[in-house]
């Protein structure tokens, strides 16, 4: 069987930076960061009180309120970047099989929001109080359905749930999907709401939080050796993947390829990567054999990068397990260092700035490099992007439980 080609024809996000693409792009480029201190909610018991929250954000600035009792913030912030994605891809103009055309999401937590609001009315006011839109609000899958409901897509449509893997492995889905015929086009990419109290609190407990609450903005420090935690972050980042002849015969413009996936599992530890990196390093190898390329091939690789101790060891481990020597040549960046981690939705902004990368020729920092770490001594392109053409990136996420993905992309060309 020949597989069809799989190509990007439409971008969208909100994170804390930015509410769309082009803005977000400039901003990485130059360094900006979007972590400060959290608003949200009162910090001054907790030992982290620093986050990537989405600034000025209204949600009756884009919903009205039938739709806000419906939409936890995870679905509203999928409904944004969906929106832009769409628009941008102009396949809502164009004539299209409903019947073929899906919605893969990913989401590590979904809908904790509304979970933690119904749980309180229900602990203060007994169960007859729980909201009738508390289930279909707060389920991880819903925020797939919403797109699905708003624009008529009646193709394939569900949620990938694998922590902060969760949008690579959608996209991979969709990915999938496409080569093999069962969708012409699918919204695919992530969101997530989870700065919250109770899931904050949770990471705080774990220890797994960066506690620089006096640098806000210099807290999250990938790759180098003073690093201590990651930063919560927020946000959507959605893309239509679509099959390369369908979006010919309709004219499109094309972001990139999409040639390679591939997932595996550490099968080690509830939240600690295997020591050597041997997980991610499959995910590597296995998708550069899906691309049908060699590791040579490969101009840039956009890092999980989280600005844990043990994570950025051990990506880098991984990293120079499938490069060899060819590792200290990579271009690497870590988008998380100024958008922090935005769990389940990450993975889909680090695709869409790999993308951006391709386009523009310009790689962004990774910010905050400041002391040099032995056991990371790759080129992360510290502090100040650099202009460097990209024909060929990966994207690495990995997720609490051992999930390991790897996503490979290509400039497009005839």
């Amino acid at each position: 069987m020949n597989k069809r080609r799989v190509v990007v024809t439409g971008i969208g996000t909100i994170n804390a930076l930015a509410n769309n693409v082009t803005d977000t792009w400039e901003k990485l480029v130059q360094g900006d960061s979007g972590i400060d201190r959290i608003t949200r909610f009162d910090v001054e018991n907790l030992p982290s009180q620093i986050a990537a929250e989405v600034k000025g954000y209204d949600s009756k600035d884009h919903f009205d309120q039938k739709e806000i009792k419906r939409f936890d913030l995870y679905t509203q912030y999928a409904m944004i970047a969906g929106q832009e994605a769409l628009e941008v891809s102009g396949l809502l103009k164009n004539n299209f099989d409903p019947e073929m055309f899906g919605v893969i999401i990913g989401a590590g937590i979904g809908g904790i929001t509304t979970f933690t609001e119904e749980a309180y009315k229900m602990f203060q006011k007994g169960p007859r109080r729980i909201s009738p839109f508390f289930i279909p609000k707060m389920i991880s899958n819903i925020a797939a359905a919403h797109l699905s409901i708003k624009y008529g897509l009646k193709g394939i449509n569900y949620t990938c749930v694998s922590a902060c893997a969760s949008a690579n492995h959608a996209m991979g889905s969709a990915y999938r999907a496409i080569q093999y015929g069962d969708a012409d086009a699918v919204l695919t990419g992530g969101s997530e709401a989870a700065i919250t109290p109770m899931a904050f609190g949770g990471f705080c407990a774990m220890k797994a939080l960066s506690t620089r609450n006096d640098e806000p903005q210099k807290a999250c420090r990938p790759f180098d050796k003073e690093r201590d935690g990651f930063i919560m972050g927020e946000g959507a980042a959605l893309l239509v993947f679509e099959d390369l002849e369908h979006a010919l015969k309709r004219d499109a413009k094309i972001y990139a390829e999409v040639i390679g996936f591939a997932g595996s599992s550490d099968a080690y530890h509830i939240t600690a990567p295997q020591e050597a990196g041997d997980g991610t390093a499959q995910a590597i190898r296995k998708a550069l054999q899906d691309a049908k390329i060699d590791p040579a091939d490969v101009d840039h690789v956009n890092a999980h990068g989280t600005s844990t101790p043990l994570n950025d060891k051990t990506e880098t481990m991984a990293i120079k397990t499938i490069f060899k020597d060819y590792a200290y040549k990579l271009k690497i960046n870590s988008t998380k260092s100024m958008l922090g981690h935005s769990l389940g939705a990450a993975a889909g902004i680090e695709a869409i700035t790999c993308i951006k990368s391709m386009e523009t020729g310009i790689i962004h920092p990774t910010i905050n490099h400041e002391v040099d770490d032995p056991e990371c001594d790759l080129d992360y392109v510290p502090n100040k992007y650099i202009e460097y053409p990209v024909n060929i990136a990966l994207s690495n996420s990995l997720g609490f439980g051992g999930h390991n993905s790897a996503l490979v992309l290509k400039k497009y060309d005839n």
